[in-house]
């Protein structure tokens, strides 16, 4: 057997990911598309996460995402995203994150991306896809709600704007005072809003919107009453934990992965503990997607995606090529080294 060259590791900073996908929502949300499709027919491999918590910092935690891809992208990889909540209170941001890409031949990482904004994109753009999906066959949503209005509310808007979405109406909630006014004015620059309303309550939200977009840090279910859902809103539950188990059981439920999202004491694994079954799930959004099963029209709709680590491969990749065919690439000399088995 011929030597192989010895493998080449990039490092690629979140300034190089943010170029790499700036004003490319509708093909990153098909990309996406594809990577569910691949998910659906087996073509990955998607453990479940892992979660390392710190009985010294209970708020905080840092979760491994390991997984394969294949399809026309044929990557492997891992996420490290950390969450500390009180970052936001001294100026950073609450998620870091890095992405490892490995090459699937020979198993060595080829790569190291800043990945926070790859993984609001991924998050983004699976909530986009929802959106229209789970849509299809009634009128297009108007009214638009966001509880909780952090760094991932901003890039769901900026999906669904991006994909072609309008509203007459954008309402907004969020416990801190300064996020629903720093949402506020980021709408208010974007010039893509309706009118903006600041509502006192989830509940407010709820009743004023067509489509509902939860992006929290809520450890726990803060939302209770199923009446709120008796207008049949399509509900885009990001953040997983926001709605207790009475309003998942009155409700059509779609999840990106069953197993995946029935466990870490989500909404829906909370539904399971409480009825003993899964009967409460309709299916997966690949099921929507390729037509397996159609979602009714009137009623309450619920997408809680508990978030695959097969999408920010995807995404992962896609902003490599990106940056390797551009030549800008910053490639760190001999890191891999003593690449001779006997020296």
């Amino acid at each position: 057997m011929s030597p192989m060259a010895a493998p080449q590791f990039g490092v690629i900073s979140g300034a190089q990911v943010q170029g790499a996908l700036a004003g490319r929502e509708k093909q990153l949300v098909e990309l996406v598309e594809a990577a569910y499709r691949w998910h659906g027919v087996g073509e990955s491999v998607n453990p479940p996460s892992y979660f390392l918590r710190f009985p010294d910092r209970p708020t905080a935690r840092i979760i491994a995402l390991p997984a394969s891809l294949g399809g026309d992208v044929r990557v492997d990889g891992l996420k490290w995203i950390s969450s500390f909540p009180d970052n936001v209170q001294v100026g950073l941001p609450r998620a870091s994150a890095v992405l490892i890409l490995n090459d699937p031949a020979t198993g060595y990482p080829f790569a190291c991306l800043e990945s926070s904004i790859i993984s609001a994109t991924r998050t983004a753009a699976s909530a986009a896809l929802a959106a229209k999906h789970l849509t299809r066959g009634r009128a297009r949503p108007a009214r638009v709600g966001f509880v909780g209005t952090g760094l991932i509310a901003r890039y769901v808007h900026a999906f669904l704007v991006g994909t072609d979405w309008s509203f007459d109406e954008v309402g907004i909630h969020d416990l801190s005072a300064d996020s629903a006014d720093g949402f506020r004015r980021y709408l208010d620059r974007a010039g893509t809003a309706g009118r903006i309303t600041v509502h006192d309550s989830a509940k407010g939200v709820l009743l004023a919107s067509d489509l509902v977009v939860f992006t929290t840090i809520a450890a726990r279910p803060h939302v209770h009453d199923p009446s709120w859902f008796d207008h049949g809103p399509v509900v885009l539950h990001v953040s997983l934990r926001d709605l207790a188990p009475e309003v998942l059981l009155r409700a059509v439920n779609i999840v990106d992965d069953i197993e995946h999202c029935l466990k870490a004491e989500t909404s829906p694994h909370l539904a399971e503990q409480l009825t003993g079954n899964r009967d409460f799930l309709a299916g997966t959004l690949a099921d929507v997607i390729c037509g397996r099963i159609t979602v009714p029209e009137d009623r309450p709709v619920v997408f809680s995606p508990f978030g695959l680590g097969v999408l920010d491969l995807a995404v992962g990749k896609y902003v490599y090529d990106q940056v390797a065919h551009s030549g800008d690439l910053h490639v760190v000399d001999d890191f891999f080294h003593d690449l001779n088995r006997y020296g």
